[in-house]
């Protein structure tokens, strides 16, 4: 598209039509400015629905003035406006109530495996599991309603419900064969404590790297810090499993700087199987 094309469109739209963002109202009032591009952003969005003459646009609540000005401009360009549907956003899974996002790593991945699926939607708080029954699964209100007399009355434990929840999303993109094998590993990895039941994990081979390393080629923190706040929170533990338990280490910030040899160095590992836990994830350390 021809920058005096753009131009005609703009010429067309208010400004106010913008502006009705809350965030760029709260701004002015502020004092604060806004750029050309922040303004007309919007308006290029607008652009791909018109290049498709699409007919409905779905998106989060949170979009819906976005998709208000594809109406807009579709109609500048002599097109029927697409009919909007706007969602209720999904609050993400690390209890801070901020909108699922990937940005904030607080998101479920649906092109990740089923086990990965299943385990990040059994870590959500119990509060957050109706809302995700009503966005996530096709569990009509009179039925909601049930469960919820249950929990308030004592006969239904949020955790099986939450395993309910978790296998219906987990079959819903994998199939119900694997979110049933994926109920069974979660059951056997954080129920019954059994690591050596789960399969599909992660090997550690390498053991002269620091620990910090490990973690972040696991894929299981970003960063350095990230792997020092699980330690400030004791959630890094080398754990070596026998027939009779298990007997869990807890690693310090200083332990995660270390290589994972010189920490096993103070750990006896020759009784059993050595796992790595990364708060919910696991990993077996090979040797």
């Amino acid at each position: 598209m021809k920058l005096p094309q753009i131009i005609e469109i703009l010429a067309k739209i208010p400004v106010s039509m913008p502006l009705q963002r809350e965030d760029f109202r709260k701004r002015l009032e502020a004092g604060q400015g806004l750029s050309m591009a922040e303004l007309i952003y919007s308006v290029v969005m607008a652009l791909d629905s018109v290049e498709i003459n699409s007919d409905l646009e779905i998106g989060g609540i949170d979009q819906f003035l976005n998709m208000q000005m594809g109406r807009k401009v579709m109609e500048i360009c002599g097109q029927t406006p697409e009919i909007v549907a706007a969602t209720s956003l999904i609050e993400g899974t690390d209890s801070t109530g901020a909108k699922m996002s990937k940005s904030l790593g607080n998101y479920v991945p649906v092109a990740a495996p089923a086990g990965e699926i299943f385990g990040k939607l059994m870590s959500v708080p119990d509060r957050l599991v109706e809302p995700y029954f009503r966005a996530l699964s096709e569990w009509t209100d009179a039925e909601l309603a049930v469960v919820t007399e249950r929990l308030e009355a004592g006969t239904l434990h949020p955790m099986d419900l939450k395993k309910i929840l978790a296998g219906e999303v987990t079959a819903a993109i994998h199939g119900v064969d694997a979110a049933m094998k994926a109920r069974e590993e979660f059951t056997a990895q954080f129920s019954k404590r059994n690591f050596s039941d789960v399969s599909d994990l992660p090997v550690v081979a390498d053991l002269n790297l620091p620990v910090t390393e490990i973690v972040k080629g696991l894929g299981f923190a970003k960063s350095n810090g990230d792997v020092r706040r699980v330690a400030e929170q004791n959630g890094l533990r080398i754990v070596v499993e026998t027939d009779s338990g298990q007997e869990q280490t807890t690693l310090t910030p200083d332990d995660a700087r270390e290589s994972l040899a010189t920490v096993l160095a103070e750990v006896d590992t020759t009784a059993g199987e050595v796992f790595l836990k990364v708060g919910r994830k696991l990993a077996k350390i090979a040797g």
